[in-house]
């Protein structure tokens, strides 16, 4: 059941006035205690465990049980949450059995407290949080985590509310699903869940969720530009392009092809932001609540209200202890001065910059990532997609050729943003914001280092991705990437940007294990739009040349 068709009160919860909250916050109890009596004699309120309901009735109750708990710890609004806390309580006292959280809060790798005490402590984020919710009617677990950066998120979010809701060439039906299929490839649940539900209250046919195979023609055949783009882009041709805009009576228009392509590299990449920051799936969702007897002790609706409802309160879920890796950000930051002096000194000829990134690309091929076993997607997540097999098995053992693209040749600046801004108006101009936040967000800090000219950090994460993908700055020098990244954290690069569902939670803990987790969120911020650019440039050049 999907609780905004059931109780269109829901959207009042998200209004800045209090009294519109309490009017629907009214509506909403009447409609519980309205569901739980249609359920017939209520249990024995002393019980030490009522029943679970489980037949038609109870699972519309469920449902509202479920979106009620995610209120209570989610909505932006604190008299919301404490109403939803009290309502869980009344309908707990009558004898039925209330959901618990499950997981640590919105990610499996930061502890929930740092994430929620952002909003606490910065009136803008809240801000974002608030025109979110009014929008959205919930605050999903991505969000909460970007919320360390509200620069970027307020960008993200504006973006993501163009390409999903407002008028644009494709269905709103259609976007969703297309953000489904590009979330499969990398077997990230999370999003596929999300866009499966967001796609079905917009009006999607249910029966296109049973497999790639029951959705029409002219999105099976997007099948393979999804599968090149997530894995190998460098590989896509205008044969390619040529082939989806001339075919009868399925052909995509270009300008549908363009808002295509932004949706596909937008969720592989965001797939990757998902995996890098451990993000567990929303409380309302599927795994991220349960109405199962906890297994140590009795649960209480007040473990809510205090945040005892995972057992990481109770024995601890902490990563490595800081001061064990003493001297890592001084060691960097002297690194990073030993550069800028070179820079000052002298300067590489143009062979031998050409050959520094000739030799970092082919040395990017052959990192190997410290997590070998293979994945194996789930037929839920699998039947959104074919060709199981294509992926990077066995890619980063061998290697592989991967052609140089030159930015003087195609970049986004030049080339890639009047092309989208001209067949998707205003759009281009949404992603380039978003681009320059990431690249340029800076807050002068590392670690517990005050005043610091971090660029040349962010400089070489991002043109390190890009070099894996084969793309090439000829101002920039390729062995500043060795000076500045080290080998645990190329390998975790490397798996963010290719096998994002392989990423663990020591990998994250592994690499800048001084820094904070704020720091290491705007690395996967990094990591999420350099990605994303880079896709998206091998697909407008294609697009380019089967124009031109």
């Amino acid at each position: 059941m999907d609780v905004r068709d059931a109780a269109g009160r829901w959207d009042a919860l998200g209004s800045r006035d209090s009294s519109s909250r309490q009017a629907a916050m009214e509506l909403i109890h009447q409609e519980v205690m309205k569901r739980i009596e249609t359920m017939g004699p209520i249990p024995d309120p002393q019980s030490s465990s009522p029943p679970a309901m489980d037949d038609s009735l109870s699972s519309d109750l469920n449902a509202l049980l479920a979106h009620v708990l995610m209120l209570s710890k989610q909505c932006p609004y604190e008299d919301v949450r404490e109403k939803c806390i009290c309502l869980l309580q009344k309908v707990q006292d009558v004898g039925v059995r209330i959901p618990r959280l499950v997981g640590n809060g919105p990610s499996r790798f930061i502890p929930e407290k740092e994430i929620l005490q952002v909003s606490k402590l910065n009136e803008r984020i809240q801000s974002i949080f608030e025109d979110a919710f009014a929008v959205l009617g919930r605050l999903d677990n991505i969000s909460l985590v970007m919320g360390f950066h509200p620069q970027y998120l307020e960008s993200f979010l504006k973006t993501l509310h163009y390409l999903l809701q407002m008028d644009g060439p494709l269905s709103l039906h259609c976007r969703h699903y297309i953000g489904i299929m590009a979330a499969a490839r990398h077997q990230c649940t999370y999003l596929v869940n999300l866009h499966v539900n967001d796609f079905l209250h917009v009006g999607g046919d249910p029966k296109w969720l049973n497999g790639l195979e029951e959705a029409p023609q002219k999105l099976r055949a997007l099948g393979e530009l999804n599968k090149i783009l997530a894995h190998r882009p460098w590989l896509l041709t205008k044969e390619h392009i040529e082939h989806l805009l001339k075919a009868e009576e399925h052909s995509w228009s270009l300008a549908e092809l363009i808002h295509v392509v932004v949706l596909l590299t937008l969720y592989h990449s965001l797939a990757s932001f998902t995996f890098g920051c451990g993000i567990n799936p929303d409380i309302n969702t599927d795994g991220g609540h349960t109405f199962r007897v906890p297994s140590l002790s009795g649960y209480c609706v007040c473990d809510i209200a205090n945040g005892n409802s995972t057992l990481e309160e109770m024995f601890g879920n902490h990563g490595p202890e800081k001061g064990s890796f003493s001297g890592e950000v001084e060691v960097l930051m002297e690194k990073m001065k030993q550069l800028q002096e070179c820079h000052d000194e002298e300067e590489a000829s143009q062979e031998e910059m050409a050959t520094r990134f000739e030799r970092e690309k082919t040395e990017s091929m052959l990192v190997v990532t410290s997590e070998d076993e293979e994945c194996v997607p789930s037929r839920d997540v699998s039947r959104h997609f074919e060709d199981l097999s294509y992926g990077y098995k066995n890619f980063s053992r061998r290697g592989e050729h991967v052609p140089t693209l030159r930015v003087l040749d195609y970049s986004w600046e030049d080339h890639g943003f009047s092309l989208v801004n001209r067949l998707y108006p205003d759009f281009g101009q949404l992603l380039d914001e978003k681009f320059q936040i990431a690249y340029n967000l800076t807050y002068n800090t590392m670690a517990t280092h005050q005043g610091v000219d971090t660029s040349m950090l962010r400089r070489a994460i991002w043109n390190y991705i890009h070099c894996m993908f084969g793309i090439r700055y000829d101002d920039y020098d390729y062995g500043e990437i060795n000076q500045l990244l080290d080998r645990s954290f190329k390998v975790y690069i490397k798996t963010m940007v290719r096998t994002p569902e392989k990423i663990t939670k020591r990998m994250y803990d592994s690499f800048w294990r001084q820094f904070q987790h704020s720091e290491k969120v705007h690395v996967n911020l990094l990591l999420m739009e350099a990605r994303m650019q880079a896709e998206l440039l091998y697909a407008l050049r294609a697009i380019t040349r089967y124009m031109t």
